[in-house]
């Protein structure tokens, strides 16, 4: 299958404030109030959501399902959608924004598209779930393991949290060993021994990042600098016998976006090799995202294990981790490694998943969604040139990312120090311009295959007037 062409040679910072490297969100400490007055506004009525939002306050915990929906990186209140549609989302005041977030990436064909939402009518009109096998589940594992050519067996779950923490799971039984080694500022889902933060020391000990995680529990966890492959050196070092394996995002995409120097993973798939550990990719997000199959198919390199999510269920809550046979087959029932899962596989989720993959499936898919990325990302970046404003953009397929920096942002650390309240402001000014952008500096963005033309150039717009009012 076609893969994406190569990337626009433009790069990527990250917001300002400093957040846990496991957390969607900076510390609530780093909250702050959005001054509305301090950026002019288009006028734009949204009192239904500051209603529901009331309302949901009262029974939901701060009103939200996932803590980046309540706005606290960026100020104000969220906006509440009632359908979603193609490129476009519509809140419950009428509003129409053109979506940059398509649900955290699984809506790569849009919204509701017409083939995927008949595949799961079609399944929910047999039954909602069955907890038992059904035909489905074959089929869509099929599709997958037929792209990534890393994996010969394949779990489904429900969440890329559920698989990636199955994952470790995995490797921990197949070598016995109990360490992981993780990158600072990759998230992996909420985990507990992947809700860590930095210690101290060469070989960076975990600590825990949220409470109620034992720290027992997060000192097995050991933290690098992502792009940093002498830590992860110094870190076999010191650690080898007792580390199971390496766990990275080829693309990290919640400090932004940020793609691997030339050689880390290759470099990480030798270190892995040389000491007996194995190597995990989460393609949770870049899975059917970047390209078909994923980032490990644009660079070759192949993985123990990998994990995917999101685009593989179309919207619907699916996941997986696969691998080489010798390595799946100590998952239950096959052998000691225990994992299930009521829900995994339910034929609605595989039906949406094998119809989105069946549209991406078609020629040209990924080159053309490539291209309108990189379109968007350069116009962008000239947007903010124009009213000088320091930003960097990248992107490749349908995964782009837009941070306020002077340079260009290689790791967790550098992401800190990009200008997140800026951002904030942008964010505000572009929701109220009819684009929706993730309400968080440290996300990436993402597009489908649904914005056409008119999106882009509608979003350029926007991204122009905003620039310059931010500054005013």
């Amino acid at each position: 299958m076609a893969v994406a062409g190569p990337r626009v040679d433009v790069r990527l910072g990250a917001p300002k404030l400093a957040h846990s490297p496991a957390m969607k969100l900076p510390h609530p400490s780093f909250w702050f109030e959005y001054d509305r007055a301090a950026v002019p506004q288009v006028q734009v009525n949204r009192m239904q959501s500051v209603a529901a939002f009331e309302r949901a306050q009262r029974v939901l915990v701060g009103g939200v399902n996932s803590p980046v929906r309540a706005y606290g990186a960026v100020g104000g209140e969220p906006v509440f959608v009632d359908r979603a549609e193609g490129p476009f989302l519509f809140d419950i005041d009428g509003n129409r924004y053109v979506d940059l977030v398509g649900s955290w990436g699984p809506a790569i064909v849009g919204h509701a598209h017409p083939a995927v939402v008949e595949a799961v009518q079609q399944a929910a009109a047999n039954g909602l779930s069955f907890g038992a096998c059904c035909p489905l589940e074959t089929e869509l594992a099929e599709i997958i393991l037929g792209a990534i050519g890393s994996g010969e067996l394949i779990r489904f779950v429900n969440s890329g949290t559920e698989a990636v923490m199955s994952a470790v799971r995995l490797i921990r039984a197949v070598t016995g060993r109990s360490r992981i080694i993780k990158f600072l500022g990759c998230y992996h889902g909420h985990s507990d021994g992947l809700l860590v933060a930095c210690g101290s020391g060469a070989s960076t000990l975990g600590v825990p990042s949220s409470a109620g995680v034992p720290e027992k529990i997060a000192s097995l966890t050991l933290l690098a600098p992502f792009n940093d492959l002498a830590v992860v050196e110094r870190i076999f070092a010191e650690h080898a016998d007792d580390i199971a394996g390496v766990l990275v995002e080829p693309i990290a995409g919640n400090m932004g976006y940020i793609e691997p120097n030339a050689g880390f993973l290759e470099g990480l798939r030798a270190l892995c090799d040389r000491h007996g550990s194995l190597l995990v990719f989460d393609e949770v997000m870049t899975g059917f995202r970047v390209a078909w199959g994923g980032y490990q198919v644009v660079i070759d390199v192949q993985p123990d294990v990998t994990c995917l999510g999101k685009v593989i269920g179309g919207g619907m809550p699916v996941a997986a981790y696969a691998g080489r046979r010798e390595v799946m087959e100590l998952v239950s029932p096959l052998g000691p490694m225990y994992q299930a899962g009521t829900l995994s596989g339910n034929p609605l989720g595989m039906a949406s998943g094998i119809a989105t993959l069946k549209i991406c499936s078609r020629p040209g898919f990924y080159e053309s969604l490539h291209e309108q990325s990189t379109r968007l990302a350069v116009g962008l970046r000239a947007a903010a040139e124009s009213a000088s404003v320091a930003v960097q953009t990248a992107a490749r397929g349908g995964m782009l990312g837009m941070a306020f920096a002077e340079t260009p942002v290689r790791d967790y650390v550098a992401a800190q120090a990009c200008n997140h309240e800026l951002f904030a402001k942008f964010f505000h000014a572009m929701l109220d311009r009819g684009v929706w952008l993730p309400p968080s500096g440290y996300e990436a963005m993402f597009i489908s295959s649904a914005h056409d033309d008119e999106c882009i150039d509608q979003i350029i717009g926007a991204a122009a007037e905003s620039f310059r009012v931010i500054q005013e």
